[in-house]
């Protein structure tokens, strides 16, 4: 099998919601908000990558992760870079990415202590089909009113600068420590690679868009490759390809792509990769 349907995992959180897509099923009765799906290989595997369905009725935390070095200082195995894909955004949606103007370290501790770090917050409305990427030590927060598609770096560390009041854990010392305390530095020209194949994004990771509508092959030698079905229908070595699922493709695969397909492929690394698919 080439094609290995990673497992769904719900996760609640203070900021999520129980109004899921249909794809997700009902939450059990009574059950706390549902804020990320976790889409998990099997135990033992220390992927790269990992990819997230994320629900949000309020604002998450003002937050930011550590980029490489900052995490190899650590000992820690890799950053945290994070690319947002929206699928859904109410009207006014916004996402806040980097500060409005540099400050100092200690004027950034002292915006998180009394809360006027919400108006440094450079927030940025969205819509749906925009990737915004945000680079490990970008200040960040995801608006409530989103539904997206996550796709990070495979590591589970979130310092918090500001939580607007909610009783949870702030890590100041680490987060300012971390931080890039200034305006969002990150652009990229997405590249056609082929008629309906584009790279939106090349960072810690590269981030792929595919809707035509061809037979391909997909390479032998993939290394780690992650298909994230958005909508309209196709199938993997015969499995459909299904919005809410992610499939994880091991050596060589045939993609059918039917009308209206529209995938993300995302891969480690930071060069585009165009041997990874080839019409037939």
């Amino acid at each position: 099998m080439t094609g290995i349907a990673l497992e769904v995992r719900p996760v609640a959180r203070v900021w999520g919601r129980r109004d899921l897509p249909d794809w997700a099923g009902p939450p059990p009765a009574g059950a706390d908000p549902i804020g990320e799906l976790w889409h998990v290989d099997r135990p033992g595997r220390d992927d790269a990558l990992l990819v997230k369905h994320i629900f949000t009725a309020e604002r998450l935390s003002i937050q930011v992760h550590p980029n490489d070095a900052d995490a190899h200082a650590r000992g820690l195995p890799r950053g945290k870079d994070e690319a947002w894909f929206i699928l859904e955004a109410d009207p006014g949606a916004v996402i806040g990415l980097g500060l409005t103007h540099a400050v100092t370290g200690e004027a950034l501790r002292a915006a998180a202590l009394d809360g006027s770090i919400e108006r440094l917050i450079d927030w940025r409305p969205i819509r749906a089909g925009e990737l915004i990427y945000s680079p490990g030590g970008t200040i960040h927060a995801i608006g409530g009113g989103i539904s997206l598609v996550e796709i990070q770096q495979n590591l589970d560390l979130t310092y918090r600068l500001y939580d607007y009041g909610r009783p949870r854990e702030l890590h100041l010392d680490d987060a300012v420590a971390v931080a890039h305390a200034g305006p969002y530095r990150f652009a990229f020209d997405p590249v056609e690679i082929a008629p309906g194949r584009r790279a939106i994004v090349a960072g810690a990771f590269v981030v792929e868009r595919w809707t035509f509508a061809n037979q391909a092959r997909l390479a032998d030698e993939t290394g780690e490759l992650l298909l994230i079905p958005i909508a309209g229908s196709g199938a993997l070595d015969g499995d459909q390809l299904a919005p809410g699922s992610v499939r994880r493709v091991e050596g060589g695969a045939e993609l059918m792509a039917g009308a209206g397909m529209d995938l993300l492929a995302a891969y480690p690394g930071s060069a585009v990769r165009g041997d990874i698919c080839s019409f037939k």
